[in-house]
């Protein structure tokens, strides 16, 4: 018996890797949220590079305080928060990973109408592997998301096959461009729907999202959760600071000193390039970025 899901569902994210589900996040929540970015925004003004709790676009200035994402907002909001241990969001994650679940991180991805920045073509997976592979986000829409303005963009599919290499000249990047390892970018879905929301990704599924070149604000905030028994792998940029710490990180169910080991594809995110530990900064080592490529000849 599932807690959320319909059977059918449950078979469309095992076939596909994704899900959508319309409204799943009740309105006066979201509110609550998109009220919270803006006591963020407003804490930007004061800053001038980015921080341990916000990361700044590059065009920012404390001026026109733009701000690309809120990192850990589960532990900077108490809403946040709040959501993340709520059926709303742990419902249809328990029909998928099971009774036993817990916390990777959060963040809230944001794209302001007009330059919110792209973020390449990527597997969770390669940026932290685990002995298994229940992993996913869950990503709460908290504008209406449509083609136009930067959605979230998945290879249906793509989770149960390699995890691709995601180094440039032998340095972690943590992108790549899908044409490289033979797909086809008409092959992409967009997850879309209208805020309140919920997209569904497992961890080895290839994703990315283009620049936001419409007139709205597209803000995706992110839960990763994975199963209890899924463990770090050395090397992943997993944060470990000791079992407790771990242990605390437990959403629902009982956890476990017994990792469950799976046959599944790893590659270690490692060595490192010598820049701020974020998708963003990384990705500026790729020398071909699709979305750069496809946006360049825009005004």
């Amino acid at each position: 018996m599932t807690e959320t899901l319909s059977e059918t569902q449950v078979e469309f994210y095992a076939e596909n890797g994704y899900l959508v589900l319309e409204q799943q996040v009740p309105a006066p929540i979201i509110g609550a949220i998109r009220d919270e970015i803006v006591r963020f925004e407003d804490i930007a003004r004061a800053m001038t590079e980015s921080d341990d709790k916000l990361d700044l676009e590059d065009s920012h200035t404390p001026d026109e305080p733009r701000l690309r994402r809120i990192k850990l907002p589960h532990t900077q909001s108490a809403v946040v928060r709040d959501l993340m241990y709520s059926d709303h969001i742990l419902g249809p994650v328990r029909d998928l990973l099971g009774p036993n679940l817990r916390l990777h991180t959060t963040k809230l991805n944001m794209k302001k109408a007009g330059y919110g920045a792209a973020v390449e073509w990527h597997q969770d997976c390669a940026f932290y592997p685990h002995t298994n592979d229940d992993l996913l986000a869950v990503g709460v829409l908290i504008d209406d998301m449509e083609t136009v303005n930067g959605p979230l963009m998945v290879f249906p599919g793509s989770h149960r096959g390699p995890i691709y290499d995601h180094h440039v000249e032998g340095v972690f990047a943590g992108g790549l461009r899908p044409e490289s390892v033979g797909l086809d970018m008409k092959e992409a879905v967009s997850l879309t729907g209208p805020s309140g929301s919920i997209s569904i990704h497992h961890g080895r599924i290839l994703h990315g999202s283009a620049v936001n070149r419409s007139a709205r604000s597209r803000r995706l905030l992110f839960y990763e959760i994975m199963a209890a028994d899924a463990f770090p792998i050395m090397g992943s940029l997993t944060a470990w600071n000791g079992f407790a710490d771990y242990n605390r990180k437990m959403l629902c169910g009982e956890t476990t000193v017994v990792p469950r080991l799976e046959n599944i594809p790893v590659r270690i995110p490692q060595p490192q390039p010598d820049v701020a530990m974020s998708i963003y900064e990384l990705q500026k080592g790729m020398k071909e970025r699709t979305y750069a490529r496809i946006d360049s000849d825009k005004p």
